[in-house]
């Protein structure tokens, strides 16, 4: 029975070599993706009444325990798995086949505080480089997928893909390989997912001044060439009511305005304070300014380093008063109390990043990753 590797071949006349089939993201995976290597230069304080240090959020966490709803309702989160799944020659230069499983969803929290699935969306992709389209249309690969989905391994087993994408068959500068940039369009696949996710969920009317979103990672996306939701700037708005929270962040990378390192400051968080709020203008996504702040929601006794427990917080900055001005102070601590109450129960014991996680954030993202079909399977399609 006919494979996908070998069907690509014949389709696009290309030569398969049949080559080692592996999941990429047990090996080296392209940095420049995760929010640990994102430079944070802050230009001016981010927040309309601007703290000195530190500022204990507490009491006012406990009082909306007591007097409010829970600001969060939804939780989003994306997740990728990459695969190099052949290597196949056009016009004397071998390529990688790259193929990926992509996974986006939003579960909602009910009124009886159960969590439920709200959107959820799983994305087969083959990647393959720029070359493989012999006619030079763009509805070739539209065309391709079709006929690969028709293939009667696919059609046995009940299996279909979503997209062909491809990356640029150019000349690489020293240190690039074309592994990266077929992982790189995976990425961007999910990224617009998650974008489009937000877009459906503003449309609908679901976020508002009572109800807001956390996205798991930065909100920090860069421009892309191709997406229905490539440009930040443009769609910004969509924003007014999410709330970016990193797990995992490079706390040097945060510059204060005299390019000094906050490393220390974000270091020393006592438990439930939070820094001030910062504000920077992305040098990825171009004209989108943010609000950034870090908040420290374990007692650092009980972690492993002095960043455990310590979330990375962000908010894009929509009006033209809060790009000036910065995000109203009531804002933030609004914001950061109602994630000091999502800090309980904790996954320990369950993921090494067990100090950073939200709840339902963590269970979100254990759903989303429960629909995938396991490397060993996936990867024997080809």
């Amino acid at each position: 029975m006919k494979n996908i590797s070998n069907y690509i071949a014949e389709e696009t006349r290309g030569k398969s070599y049949k080559s080692h089939k592996y999941c990429l993201d047990n090996f080296e995976i392209p940095s420049e993706q995760y929010d640990k290597d994102q430079k944070i230069t802050v230009k001016k304080i981010g927040e309309t009444a601007p703290i000195q240090i530190t500022k204990n959020l507490i009491e006012d966490a406990k009082r909306i325990q007591l007097i409010s709803k829970p600001l969060f309702k939804y939780f989003l989160d994306g997740s990728r798995k990459t695969y190099k799944v052949d290597d196949i020659a056009y016009n004397k230069r071998v390529y990688p086949i790259m193929a990926g499983q992509i996974g986006v969803g939003c579960c909602e929290r009910k009124e009886n505080k159960e969590l439920v699935r709200k959107i959820i969306e799983h994305t087969k992709v083959i990647v393959l480089p720029d070359c493989a389209d012999k006619d030079g249309r763009e509805l070739y690969f539209n065309n391709l997928v079709l006929k690969i989905n028709k293939l009667q391994m696919l059609k046995k087993l009940n299996i279909q893909f979503n997209k062909i994408l491809s990356y640029h068959d150019r000349d690489l500068q020293e240190g690039e390989k074309y592994e990266n940039l077929g992982v790189a369009k995976i990425q961007n696949e999910m990224m617009d997912n998650e974008k489009k996710t937000v877009a459906l969920l503003t449309k609908e009317n679901f976020l508002n001044e009572d109800t807001y979103l956390i996205k798991d990672g930065s909100l920090e996306y860069q421009k892309m060439k191709t997406g229905n939701y490539k440009d930040l700037s443009k769609i910004k708005s969509n924003y007014r009511r999410v709330v970016g929270v990193s797990k995992s962040f490079n706390p040097e990378r945060c510059i204060d305005n005299r390019g000094k390192s906050n490393a220390k400051i974000i270091a020393e968080l006592k438990l439930y304070h939070r820094t001030p709020a910062y504000m920077f203008e992305s040098s990825r996504a171009s004209n989108v300014r943010f609000a950034i702040w870090y908040l420290r929601i374990r007692d650092i006794k009980y972690t492993v380093s002095p960043f455990d427990g310590i979330l990375k917080v962000e908010k894009i900055l929509v009006t033209n008063a809060e790009q000036e001005f910065g995000l109203e102070t009531e804002e933030v601590d609004l914001i950061s109390a109602n994630l000091i109450n999502e800090r309980n129960p904790v996954c320990y014991g369950k993921d090494s990043r067990w100090a950073n996680h939200l709840y339902p954030v963590y269970l979100t993202e254990t759903y989303i990753k429960s629909g995938y079909l396991s490397n060993e399977f996936f990867i024997n399609l080809f």
